[in-house]
């Protein structure tokens, strides 16, 4: 059944909403956004400019097909041919519009060896980070996608929290690997970095010896740092970043 578009509504105001999405951009978006998709792609603007470069707006689902196929392609420039079609990319709840998609058998590892290879990284440790390092969620043995901030900068609502108190308030957030693979498609789209004022906590991570892992651009140095706190540490620009996975 076909479905109603906001121009066949007649309401001005949901039209004038569908401007505001783009319509400098996409001359007819009034014209193939369907009235119950508009708060979704409202929510989900980086997805919105990816559908139209696809050439995707009839569902939201048809836009998770080209994240995914993003996703895809950017494994197979770091050397993973992969099927992430299975893949069920989380509902925004809401300003949570980047998602990440983490290929079956990225472990810490792997993804710091991938981003040294493609800006200069420093690591407080020698030892292999598998061995170092354990998450909460992991792609040992299967692919996952979550959705988090779309920003540079960690999340300023979650200054001034240690790992300690985020795992009390029972928030999700980015593990190392996430943090990690996030700036290697941060950098692949920008060529510019991640947290270059702060540093982001992984505080869904913990190290062998029970400290939290962190990671940040050192400016100064020009470099990715991996560095750790204790769990109880929190300062104004140590900061998680908040995630919602299935």
């Amino acid at each position: 059944m076909k479905r109603q578009t906001l121009v066949e509504t007649g309401d001005v105001g949901l039209i004038s909403r569908a401007y505001n999405l783009g319509l400098k951009l996409v001359p007819n978006l009034p014209h193939v956004i369907a009235l119950d998709d508009l708060e979704y792609w409202e929510r989900n603007i980086s997805e919105l400019k990816l559908a139209v470069a696809s050439g995707l707006l009839s569902r939201p689902a048809q836009a998770n097909e080209a994240v995914i196929r993003e996703w895809e392609s950017l494994y197979r420039e770091l050397g993973i041919s992969c099927d992430l079609s299975q893949v069920v990319i989380p509902t925004d709840p809401g300003g949570l519009t980047r998602v990440l998609i983490m290929a079956q058998g990225v472990m810490p590892r792997w993804v710091y060896d991938k981003a040294s290879g493609l800006f200069r990284c420093w690591k407080w440790t020698d030892r292999n980070l598998d061995e170092v390092i354990t998450s909460d969620r992991t792609a040992k043995n299967g692919s996952y996608a979550i959705r988090v901030r779309d920003v540079v900068e960690a999340d300023e609502d979650l200054k001034n929290l240690s790992a300690d108190d985020i795992k009390k308030q029972k928030i999700n957030t980015e593990t190392f690997e996430e943090r990690i693979m996030h700036e290697i498609k941060f950098f692949k789209e920008t060529g510019k970095h991640l947290d270059v004022k702060n540093v982001t906590l992984c505080a869904a991570s913990r190290c062998s010896d029970g400290h939290v892992p962190d990671v940040g651009w050192g400016e100064f140095f020009g470099e990715l740092h991996v560095l750790w706190f204790v769990p109880g540490v929190a300062f104004y620009g140590l900061r998680a970043r908040r995630a919602v996975s299935n």
